[in-house]
Parts: C-alpha cells; structure tokens; sequence
C-alpha cells in the first residue's frame, strides 16, 4: 500500500514545490473547474508548462488527467522515468518517427477512451518567445475530429519563460499564472487549416485578456 501511495506523495510534494517557487494560481476565466473530459491545449515555454497546469487542477480533475510530453526527455534516467510514468502519468510521445513504434494520435485516443483528460501543447516544442505562438501541429485537430464530445480548453500560461529559462537546473521565484479560457467547439465539416488558426486564435485571445 505504500508502494502505491508513494507516486502520490511525491506528485504532491511536486505541486508544493511549483506554488512555493512560483505561487501558481489558477484563473477560470472562461469555464469552471468542473468534472468534464478535457484538452487543456497551452503555450509551451518549459519543461515545466504541463507540471503548473497539473498543480492549479483540483484534485479530483488533477488525478485524471494525463500531460502529453516527450518519451526522449522524460524516459531519460530512472528519477525522470519514475515521476513521468508513475507520478504524472503521462502519454509518453516518441517524436522520432524512424524509432517510433505506436501512432501518437493513437496513443492521445486511447487515454482519452480510458476517460483521462489531456494537457497538450500543440506547438510541439518549446516557444522561446513571448509574443507569438509557432504554428501549431494538427495533433489538436485530429483529436478534435477523433473525439469531438472532448472540451478543448485555451490554457495560457504565464511568466513560466522567466521562472525556468532554457538551460536553467534552478528556478528563479516569480509570479505564474495558468488562466483557462471558453472551450472551443467543433464545428462540423471544418478543414484542418481553419480549425487550426481558430484555436490559435482563441488562445492568443486568453493571453490578451491576461496581458490586460
């Protein structure tokens, strides 16, 4: 039993530790924290983006729902394969294609149909600038097309590139916030290039009213 307790107590000392470095809040601006099936779909800025957005959840939403995150970064030495695996509990992606054994898209619908919510950062890596967004990659989209039922959350986080700058094993303390926008719809018969620039759009429009 305390096997199995033991990736719990280290989650939560996790989530201590990002509101004592960061004193993370959480702002439901534009939906509640409410027991639905989601994407929360964010900028991407850090290792450490997923682990913020986890920490603001409740902690019922926070026990079901999955980061998407790197299988190279995170299967890297046995402390990052432990709290990836048995902490976070993460869908783990090979972005190598040539070594690559499962789909990812395959893999993000198969959590999704064993009733995890997901933390997706549709612009697959990480965006060392503050005032724009990379393309996104259609991971969004097809799982958009796959699930449709599944809310997608504009998730904008903000001052992470400051706290964690690239290259950087220590964090600097300063504020964060993680602000969760209105949920974007599916709508029928929608090309992925529309879709796509929708919900750059809609989380572009998070990060707006935060800025404000």
């Amino acid at each position: 039993m305390l096997r199995d307790a033991f990736p719990l107590l280290v989650g939560n000392a996790i989530a201590l530790f990002a509101r004592l470095v960061t004193a993370v809040r959480g702002v439901w601006q534009g939906v509640e924290p409410a027991p639905r099936q989601r994407i929360y779909f964010a900028n991407h800025s850090s290792n450490g983006d997923f682990v913020l957005i986890w920490t603001v959840l409740p902690p019922a939403l926070r026990a079901r729902t999955r980061p998407v995150a790197a299988a190279d970064y995170w299967l890297k030495g046995r402390s990052k394969t432990f709290i990836g695996r048995e902490v976070f509990n993460a869908v783990l992606i090979d972005r190598n294609p040539n070594t690559r054994r499962e789909d990812p898209i395959s893999q993000m619908v198969a959590a999704l149909d064993d009733n995890a919510s997901l933390i997706l950062f549709p612009e697959g890596t990480r965006n060392m600038t503050d005032d724009t967004l990379l393309p996104f990659k259609p991971g969004l989209y097809h799982l958009s097309q796959a699930r449709p039922d599944v809310e997608l959350v504009p998730t904008w986080i903000d001052n992470l590139t400051s706290v964690m700058p690239k290259g950087k094993v220590i964090p600097v303390p300063l504020l964060c916030s993680v602000t969760f926008g209105e949920p974007l719809s599916v709508i029928e018969n929608e090309d992925k290039a529309a879709f796509l620039a929708r919900a750059e759009a809609a989380l572009i429009a998070v990060a707006e009213e935060v800025a404000r």
